[in-house]
């Protein structure tokens, strides 16, 4: 059995017995994106029976709500691993440039669809795409990313733009798909939206990023490349941060954005008038 979904212009399979691709398709968000199971794949992702093989190095590691989660290397490739405080673990690896990507252990929706999202990355890191913890709008035909950690008022900020600025849409609340296009950056609806469902099989050119930080006022100024880059960087996938190869396709996907992109930083109140400078700032308007 297999069923395709096409994420920001790439094809995944997902193949193998009816519980495997029922815990996909189940997952809220993935049902936009699938499309027929005919043509070439980027990847396959199928659920087997070997065992995951011992990871020889652990290169990040972090806990949310008791899920342990590892990404290293094994002998031959990447592994990931996701232990839950109470039940068995999910495990995914791929080999060094095999394009199938292996998942054995407990199918909770929860863990399948973080582990999707790491084995999403690791296929298409070297086409020119990455998966940002961002909320992004589109308007007039382009999109504003809004960066910033957890807590500083991204989705506070995409819904003022989409109250107080005629023709603002919500793309994507938390995981949106940056890839670059023949030179260019385009942002992709994904099947990752965080808290806010947002699931929209839809792509349109990279306008402006902003970077938040909560004040007492609003003031917005354009980043040089260096600070844009530092400001950028923390919001692509930790996991990835610390294997070389990994982090070099991170950093020149980054490094074309910044090329042709402008990166501000808006230091604002959660107010309608933020909203008003940062889309008169990117949009002239």
């Amino acid at each position: 059995m297999k069923k395709d979904y096409s994420i920001a212009g790439h094809r995944i399979r997902i193949e193998g017995c009816e519980e495997w691709i029922k815990a996909v398709a189940t997952l809220d968000g993935f049902k936009p994106f699938e499309v027929d199971a005919e043509g070439e794949a980027l990847a396959v992702f199928t659920l087997t029976d070997e065992l995951a093989p011992e990871m020889t190095e652990v290169q990040y590691e972090s806990e949310v709500d008791g899920i342990v989660d590892r990404f290293g290397r094994y002998e031959g490739g990447y592994l990931f691993v996701m232990t839950p405080p109470d039940s068995a673990s999910l495990s995914l690896w791929k080999e060094e440039g095999s394009n199938v990507v292996k998942f054995n252990g407990q199918l909770m929706p929860r863990l399948v669809r973080f582990a999707l999202w790491i084995a999403y990355g690791l296929v298409t890191m070297a086409h020119r795409t990455v998966a940002v913890h961002t909320s992004v709008i589109q308007y007039k035909g382009r999109t504003v990313l809004f960066l910033g950690e957890s807590g500083t008022g991204k989705s506070t900020h995409t819904r003022l733009w989409r109250e107080n600025i005629e023709g603002a849409v919500l793309l994507n609340d938390d995981s949106p798909i940056l890839r670059i296009i023949d030179g260019k950056p385009w942002m992709y609806g994904s099947p990752w939206s965080g808290k806010t469902p947002c699931y929209k099989q839809e792509s349109y050119p990279l306008a402006a990023c902003v970077r938040l930080s909560q004040a007492p006022y609003n003031k917005i100024q354009r980043l040089s490349i260096p600070q844009a880059y530092a400001a950028l960087h923390p919001s692509c996938p930790p996991d990835f941060a610390y294997d070389d190869t990994l982090y070099d396709c991170i950093s020149e996907t980054i490094g074309e954005v910044l090329a042709q992109i402008p990166l501000y930083h808006l230091a604002c109140l959660p107010n309608a008038e933020a909203a008003r400078l940062s889309c008169k700032t990117v949009f002239g308007e």
